[in-house]
């Protein structure tokens, strides 16, 4: 597989499950996952277990139908670019919000090394407050 079709297959698989197996399957075991500051999950995480605990477990439960719409990709060498918009409502507040997003990730040898958030966090904050 090249490096944008595994990038792909963490956003366009059938369901959020099978996108999460995707990005299991292909991540470094020492991954680094910077959560863009200003972000509500803030931070740098190393390894699927922390991103997994400190993210996506996170999104998972404070949120409804929270998710990536991507439009389009760009890939150099060894980086690939997904941008799109993210969408979802918070539960405590039932605000729904939508905000333009970029993901830069970097990928050795057929393995993700290390994923970067660039997101338009206002939005994202003012639905939770």
């Amino acid at each position: 597989m090249t490096n944008l079709e595994i990038i792909k297959g963490t956003y366009e698989g059938g369901s959020s499950e099978e996108n999460g197996k995707n990005l299991a399957k292909y991540v470094a075991d020492t991954i680094i996952w910077i959560e863009a500051k200003g972000f509500p999950y803030a931070g740098r995480y190393i390894g699927l277990e922390a991103i997994t605990q400190n993210v996506f477990s996170r999104l998972a439960s404070e949120w409804i139908n929270y998710k990536f719409t991507p439009e389009g990709y760009l890939a150099d060498q060894d980086k690939v670019v997904a941008y799109g918009t993210y969408s979802g409502t918070y539960k405590i507040t039932n605000k729904y919000f939508s905000a333009r997003v970029a993901h830069l990730w970097k990928l050795k040898d057929g393995r993700i090394i290390s994923f970067e958030q660039f997101v338009d966090s206002v939005p994202v904050n003012y639905a939770m407050f």
